[in-house]
């Protein structure tokens, strides 16, 4: 395996317990750390992967335990096999929750690891010992879907005094607990920022909005609560109206998108032919 660039980082590995999800979060005054740190597979586990970040880590632990490793097992063939291993910090998930963390003598401190149950916390470079534990604590604590409490637990690492260089990039991934190699909950990255975790908070929450528009009966509200962009909130009330057989409102709606632009048309009978908007064929205005 071939050394990387630095990640002097915190992050978390979590599975959900009730939905089996499986993801990673890290924060770190690293440019583009969301690229390097984290990896997921559905069915498989998570890694990540950081302080001289060695991105094989990432590729060889998912790939030992979809050969059937435990994360320890996993780890300690990675390490044995790695030229400089104190200088890598690394926790390894596997789909059933079982974690294996590794932090090298030669970690920059405060550098740190916490193994709970069905999760890790770690960290390196930081301003106090606390993070890590603080990281454990909060994330233990927190409610919701496993993306937002992966976010309480950067924020209880920046609240504990995070890398003391400052921020500038996040990332999340979170996997579902089964299907195809390529299967997303949550992609996110902010490769440079002033805030990072405000700016995945926000990333967050429109994607929530846009999985919600989606999949929800009232779109519209799911929409605006979320804080999606205008046309993503007429679009949200087009398809409310449509699915309930409010054509008028539907037409109504509709008539200044396509006075504004005639393309629209051509997606509305897309949609009309893919079975996916009810009544397309009733929704044009009246020649």
């Amino acid at each position: 395996m071939a050394p990387g660039a630095p990640g002097v980082t915190y992050s978390i590995v979590a599975r959900d317990a009730e939905t089996g999800e499986l993801g990673v979060a890290v924060q770190s005054r690293a440019f583009g750390t969301g690229a390097g740190v984290p990896w997921a597979e559905p069915g498989v586990g998570a890694v990540a992967t950081q302080s001289s970040t060695d991105r094989g880590y990432g590729v060889l632990g998912l790939q030992l335990m979809r050969a059937g490793k435990t994360p320890e097992q996993a780890l300690a063939g990675l390490v044995a096999a790695d030229a400089d291993p104190e200088v890598r910090q690394v926790a390894i998930l596997a789909a059933d929750g079982a974690v294996a963390a590794h932090t090298g003598a030669r970690c920059i401190l405060e550098a740190g690891h916490y193994v709970g149950e069905g999760y890790s916390v770690q960290a390196n470079m930081m301003r106090s010992a606390d993070v890590w534990p603080a990281m454990a604590d909060a994330f233990e604590a927190s409610t919701g879907t496993l993306a937002r409490r992966l976010l309480t637990a950067l924020d209880a690492a920046e609240a504990a005094g995070g890398d003391w260089r400052g921020q500038q990039a996040g990332g999340i991934l979170v996997v579902p607990a089964k299907g195809a190699p390529w299967g997303r909950v949550s992609n996110l990255r902010v490769d440079d920022h002033e805030r990072p975790l405000e700016e995945l908070r926000r990333l967050l929450a429109l994607e929530e909005g846009y999985r919600a528009v989606n999949r929800e009966d009232r779109r519209a509200e799911a929409a605006r609560n979320a804080g999606l962009a205008e046309i993503d909130v007429r679009w949200a009330e087009i398809l409310d109206a449509a699915h309930a057989g409010k054509l008028e409102q539907a037409r109504e709606l509709l008539a200044p998108l396509f006075a504004a632009e005639p393309r629209w048309a051509d997606y509305v009978r897309a949609l009309a032919d893919a079975g996916e908007l009810p009544h397309a064929d009733e929704l044009f205005p009246e020649e």
